[in-house]
């Protein structure tokens, strides 16, 4: 019965140490994932005005912002809310004007459905669309011709609405690529030449944005003080962890609720660990009364069952950090979970040794801690006449 009891043990905490492991690493590889996804599109950092949606380009010093320590690349940007037509389908879209460099920043050619990532080619101006926006407006890539049209209708910039007069500058133009990064994106985006997006929507010298592309090896938020002291007050400068604040903290509360509530079941799966120590103090009752007839005290006899209740738990955080890795080198390697609705990618799994390090540092806590505290009561409650 002893052992049974001392099996499960050991079996529940290897189940939850594995689990601790794996969920973990799951939600340290959707969190890649979304990075991934959000940061590719949505630049390192991220400079607008803080007096108006526009601002003279010239404002900024660019020999400066490039010499910035971190900094890697830069594009001017100009953003617009669009009409969208092909055929009889009209969508609002975001129009996106940028320089030939935001293709590089943005890792464009990892992200392409089909065809080709440009936007410029032999003198002429293309466009890359949201994959999900060209499929809503009924529009495809045909391989033969290598790109789609659509007809852009823009707001005029300044100008008076009058009774039979067009409000909208309107631009046909070549689509010769699908991009897929996120959902918004997607569903809402349309890429365009920054020249393009100012000729149609009237800018002469203004811009919406500068996106900074920032080096892996510095911190955005080392960047963004540095850029902060060179453009002053009248410029905001975010990140793109500020821009998409409330994804990643929702990914991170996630990961902290979870591991609580793994801990919760680790707790409960301890108390296999106190029912084991308690048989086994009752069992060896007359083992513990010949050893005190030789001597033995309280601290020797409290040391026997406290080190038996470190190694089943040892065991069992042994056999559960094997079992978890395990799984997560299978899925790395095998693909054994796959997301749905993705065409057979598999469930991304990121290991890190840190969270490993937390694992065995708590589990070994609460062990610790459920091994010392029903073995200090038992012996103190039925050995109370010797002395440690």
């Amino acid at each position: 019965m002893i052992n049974l009891i001392t099996r499960i043990s050991v079996v529940g905490i290897s189940v939850i140490t594995a689990s601790l492991i794996i969920l973990l690493s799951a939600f340290n590889g959707i969190e890649s994932m979304i990075e991934k996804l959000y940061s590719d599109f949505d630049t390192d950092i991220t400079i607008r005005s803080t007096i108006g949606k526009t601002f003279p380009e010239d404002l900024i010093d660019y020999a400066s912002i490039q010499k910035t320590s971190g900094v890697v690349n830069y594009s001017k940007a100009i953003e617009e809310i669009v009409v969208i037509k092909h055929e009889k389908k009209f969508i609002n879209a975001s129009l996106v004007g940028v320089d030939s460099s935001f293709l590089k920043i943005a890792r464009m050619k990892n992200h392409m459905v089909d065809g080709k990532p440009f936007i410029e080619k032999n003198n002429n101006s293309f466009g890359l669309i949201g994959a999900t926006l060209l499929d809503n407006l009924g529009g495809y890539i045909p391989e033969n011709i290598g790109y789609e049209q659509v007809i852009l209708y823009v707001p005029k910039r300044d100008s008076k609405v009058r009774i039979g007069s067009n409000p909208f500058n309107t631009k046909l133009i070549d689509i010769s690529g699908r991009m897929n990064f996120n959902r918004e994106v997607n569903a809402d985006k349309l890429v365009v030449p920054i020249n393009l997006a100012k000729g149609i929507l009237n800018y002469q010298n203004d811009i919406t944005a500068l996106y900074i592309d920032v080096d892996p090896s510095f911190k955005n938020e080392d960047v963004k003080a540095n850029l902060i002291e060179i453009l002053g007050s009248n410029f905001s400068v975010k990140t793109n962890y500020e821009k998409n604040e409330l994804i990643y903290k929702t990914s991170k509360s996630e990961k902290i609720i979870v591991l609580i509530i793994l801990l919760f079941i680790f707790i409960l799966a301890a108390f296999n660990l106190i029912a084991s120590l308690t048989m086994l103090f009752v069992e060896k009752k007359e083992n513990i009364q010949t050893m005190i007839s030789y001597g033995a005290n309280k601290k020797t006899i409290f040391n026997i069952f406290f080190f038996e209740g470190l190694l089943i738990s040892g065991k069992g955080i042994l056999i559960g950090l094997f079992l978890g890795y395990g799984v997560c080198l299978l899925q790395l390697k095998s693909a054994l979970l796959t997301m749905p609705n993705s065409g057979g990618e598999a469930f991304p799994i990121n290991i890190k040794i840190s969270d490993g390090i937390l694992i065995l540092f708590l589990v070994s806590l609460l062990s610790l801690l459920f091994s010392y505290l029903p073995v200090r009561f038992l012996v103190k409650k039925n050995l109370s006449h010797l002395k440690f």
